[in-house]
């Protein structure tokens, strides 16, 4: 095998696994939506989850996305441990349609033949103005480069039956019984490690087998080390995770694990069972009978190991999945025995809630978690004007000063969970993104800006309140009315924005008038008790300095309506269709 051979297996390998990338990416991002509604399911029973993990994995065509979005979730608290088993076993099941559509496409059809006229409409369509054609084109594309890489790799690999010595020296390894078994599983395991899929990894073997490198059952056994190489990708991102993350990711490993034990100890009666259903359900050769043996790829012989060695893949996970869907709490008491949660770990209160794993390997759902994340530094942005009305209302008493520090808190935490939202929002900007999605990123980055800004207004009438302490200064019973009737304005502006960034996320937001009217609210009562303020410093003798510190506070509310309807306003345009 020359130098230019190899480099050609390697780089038909690269366009194979680029392809898969670029299609997976196209098909997310056309299927954004969809895939958000997909999420809804999660939060029920087992099996609905493991729907929801087949459905999901089924679309973006990769297990490991679907495995790696379960972590994040699990780690923000939107899954529970329970609830993301599920997903996860149904991810299994449904990364096994990539088998099945190169064994039929790949192998069967050779639709390579009409790859390089599709990629002709793949980049008719990436022209196109309107964003969901693009999204197609790239999935035409990517569909298009990952079935000629498939192509280029069987051309490319050498034929052993030229060189007689080498064929027999690969066919040696599968000659030592069970021992062979774990061989090519431990092949399997590790080539998964080093390409970081399993699809690729399927593809491989789906070669080898049909050019007669191995045996059907030592094909087998690769798909079965497939199943745990796989799991490491998870375990990767759980790894910056939470305890509940890396359980979930841990739940992966022993599901997987627990699969291919019992498939080893019930190995020949297992490739049977195979064998028989591809035999009676294709009407082909029975590839696990004995003196099966592959003569040319396109042979019956050849179309009945690839579509076994499929149809193992599906039966291996789905066997796995039945049994193992009865045992999701005892996977979850045993994988939270395992990973235990470290001592003395201090209780955060505050944390960012949706987004501490990282961005998702799905950009759009990514955008779907950050979301998530500014509705809850919203609420927790809600908690500090609270605090603010407690601070007038106790300003001159022993607790001002215990809620002047919870004001401070929240001040910083404000400042933190921006800091961490715009960076994760960055880390997704950087992903190949829908137009839409581009635009939405932008509005996000506005909006957690602005409820910065809201977290800073309560420590700005913290300290406006201690300065008039310092002063000596005091607000009468009808100055503590009006400030509470404008905190309550406040309140009320906080609830309408915080009903329109959830109308947005929900894809129902149609107009912003709800967040006109209380910002206008806001304004008529500033201009009211300013003017109160005037007339009386000049008719009664009001202390002048105290109506200043009223004032400032007022101004200070007035200011935290401009900064909600600054929200509103960045909803109306990166999240209504117009």
């Amino acid at each position: 095998m020359g130098i230019l051979q190899i480099f050609t297996l390697l780089g038909a390998l690269g366009m194979f696994l680029y392809g898969m990338n670029l299609m997976s990416s196209g098909l997310q991002k056309a299927a954004g939506d969809k895939l958000r509604g997909f999420l809804s399911a999660m939060t029920s029973n087992p099996f609905k989850g493991v729907m929801t993990g087949l459905g999901i994995t089924s679309i973006i065509q990769s297990s490991s996305a679907t495995t790696v979005m379960v972590v994040s979730f699990v780690n923000a608290g939107l899954l529970t441990l329970t609830q993301a088993i599920g997903v996860i076993m149904g991810a299994n099941i449904g990364t096994t349609v990539t088998a099945w559509m190169v064994s039929w496409l790949g192998f069967k059809a050779d639709i390579s033949i009409l790859a390089v006229p599709l990629m002709l409409f793949g980049f008719l369509c990436s022209n196109s103005k309107k964003d969901q054609h693009k999204n197609i084109g790239e999935l035409i594309v990517g569909f298009s480069l990952l079935f000629l890489g498939l192509s280029f790799m069987k051309e490319s690999v050498p034929d052993l039956r030229e060189t007689p010595q080498v064929l027999e020296f690969v066919t040696s390894w599968a000659a030592h019984g069970f021992g062979s078994v774990l061989l090519f599983l431990a092949f399997g395991t590790v080539l998964t490690l080093v390409l970081q899929s399993s699809s690729a990894t399927m593809a491989i073997t789906l070669i080898m087998l049909s050019l007669g490198w191995i045996p059907f059952n030592m094909a087998c056994a690769m798909v079965l080390g497939e199943n745990i190489g796989t799991t490491i990708t998870a375990n990767i991102a759980a790894s910056v995770g939470n305890t509940q993350a890396k359980r979930a990711a841990m739940s992966h490993t022993i599901f997987n694990v627990f699969g291919v034990i019992w498939a080893l100890i019930l190995f020949n009666p297992f490739l049977q069972l195979v064998g028989t259903i591809t035999e009676n359900l294709f009407g082909l050769p029975n590839p696990a009978a004995d003196g099966f043996a592959i003569t040319e790829a396109n042979s019956a012989e050849g179309t009945a190991a690839l579509y076994g060695l499929s149809m193992l893949h599906t039966l291996f996970n789905t066997i796995n999945t039945l049994i193992m869907v009865w045992f999701t709490k005892w996977i979850a008491l045993a994988v939270s025995k395992i990973v235990r949660a470290p001592k003395n770990q201090e209780k955060e209160v505050f944390r960012l809630k949706y987004i501490s794993a990282g961005p998702l390997a799905t950009p759009e759902l990514s955008v779907e978690q950050a979301f998530n994340e500014i509705i809850h530094f919203a609420n927790i942005s809600k908690n500090g004007a609270n605090y603010a009305k407690e601070a007038i209302n106790n300003a001159d008493t022993n607790m001002f000063e215990e809620l002047r520090a919870k004001l401070v808190k929240y001040e910083e935490i404000s400042d933190r969970v921006e800091y961490e939202i715009a960076t994760f929002l960055n880390g997704v900007s950087v992903a190949e993104i829908s137009e839409s999605t581009s635009i939405k990123i932008k509005s996000m980055y506005k909006i957690v800006g602005e409820l910065e800004s809201l977290g800073d207004s309560g420590e700005t009438i913290s300290r406006i309140l201690s300065r008039k302490n310092v002063h000596n200064k005091k607000f009468d019973a009808n100055d503590i009315k009006n400030l509470n009737e404008m905190a309550d304005a406040v309140i009320a502006a906080y609830d309408v924005m915080i009903d329109n960034l959830n109308a947005a996320h929900k894809g129902e937001l149609t107009n912003i008038t709800n967040a006109y009217n209380a910002e206008e609210r806001l304004n008529t009562l500033r201009n009211n008790l300013r003017d109160a303020v005037i007339e009386d410093i000049d008719n009664d003798g009001k202390n002048y300095q105290a109506s200043v510190y009223f004032m400032d506070i007022i101004n200070a509310f007035e200011r935290m309506g401009d900064f909600m309807i600054n929200v509103s306003q960045d909803l109306e345009n990166g999240f209504i269709h117009k």
